[in-house]
């Protein structure tokens, strides 16, 4: 079967003026003396158009610490790639924001903590919450594609009807309503974060009435947590299927958390060829079709929908991960995660622990 890559996720760098209790990016972050060059960027967005990569999502960390953001949104633009910039707001301005359109900037993904801001700036680690406000009203007055994305958890779920009110008066077209998903910093801190049975239920309610309500004026997405779903989740629609990742050394991986894996080595774009690190490289072949899949994957009529669920999460869970995703409830493993939701619904409850940035 030949998989054709659809989106190239580009984390420019791990720095970050924020430091997010629920961060996704690995507890081993890159230095900015790491990171590639400008020049690497170019190449590297050019091949991904050749290949026929038609979305460009630059991300970090914050892409606003790269100083020359604008010059790799002038590549992505060179490329013919549609170009997502996902950021804090923390480092935006109006002329950078004009700046960056004028390159060719495509859309703008702007996160929120929480719509209260003292929670939103402890959830963050820093004051940010007032300067995303203007940041909003800064992106609505432009002629630029914007989504909201409102990341939300036990700490804040009981204001998503709040949430919800804001993104409709704030001009987006679009609003990602994202539970947190367990890795890296989420991960430490999953105790802290995930949600009871009954605020993901309510949520469900809440999102399914706004949607109702809102139809052909916000567009609503709705990420539920793992470890509620009856099946997992299509991760990436399959490992190495339609998407790839390059973290801010160069390293070209299927997914932003497949490094915690044992035992696979991801090659980097400075050494070798998109194409080849695509097609032929053994980190991309090694989940990519049905051949690895243990049962009760292997015999599921689900296997060509879910792909046996998230490898980096079975791996977390269990240890190994060739395993069934454990968020599955026919998985083998699934106790793991019946036993982790038996301690969230008892009341446990943990303290934060803060994303460290690196140098």
């Amino acid at each position: 079967m030949t998989y054709e890559p659809k989106a190239l996720i580009a984390e420019v760098t791990h720095r970050c003026p924020l430091h997010c209790v629920y961060c996704s990016n690995p507890l081993e972050m890159q230095r900015r003396s790491e990171e590639l060059s400008t020049g690497d960027w170019v190449s590297i967005f050019q091949q991904a158009g050749e290949m026929g990569v038609v979305q460009l999502h630059l991300t970090g960390g914050e892409p606003l610490a790269r100083t020359d953001i604008v010059d790799l949104v002038k590549a992505g633009r060179s490329a013919r790639l549609y170009i997502n910039l996902i950021t804090s707001g923390v480092g935006l301005d109006g002329p950078k924001l004009d700046a960056l359109i004028q390159a060719g900037l495509d859309h703008v993904q702007l996160s929120f903590q929480d719509i209260q801001e003292g929670p939103a700036n402890e959830f963050a680690g820093a004051r940010s919450h007032a300067l995303k406000l203007r940041m909003a009203a800064m992106i609505r007055e432009r002629r630029v594609g914007f989504t909201l994305n409102m990341v939300v958890h036990r700490s804040n779920l009981d204001r998503l009807e709040d949430m919800i009110a804001f993104a409709e008066q704030s001009g987006a077209q679009r609003v990602e309503i994202a539970h947190v998903q367990y890795y890296g910093w989420a991960l430490k801190n999953r105790d802290a974060l995930l949600p009871t049975r009954a605020q993901v239920d309510k949520s469900i309610e809440i999102v399914e009435a706004a949607r109702e309500r809102l139809k052909g004026r916000l567009r609503i997405d709705f990420v539920l947590p793992d470890y509620y779903a009856k099946y997992p989740k299509p991760c990436m629609n399959g490992w190495g299927h339609q998407l790839m990742l390059i973290d801010p050394n160069g390293r070209v991986l299927p997914c932003h958390a497949a490094g915690v894996i044992p035992g696979l080595e991801f090659s980097s774009a400075r050494e070798h060829p998109l194409r080849w690190i695509w097609e032929e490289s053994p980190a991309f072949q090694r989940f990519r079709d049905e051949s690895w899949m243990p049962e009760p994957c292997r015999s599921c009529d689900r296997r060509t929908r879910d792909f046996g669920g998230c490898r980096c999460q079975a791996f977390l869970l269990t240890g190994d991960a060739s395993a069934t995703d454990p968020v599955c409830t026919l998985a083998p493993s699934h106790g793991i995660v019946e036993n982790i939701l038996a301690q969230v619904n008892g009341g446990a409850h943990k303290e934060w622990v803060y994303r460290v940035d690196p140098i």
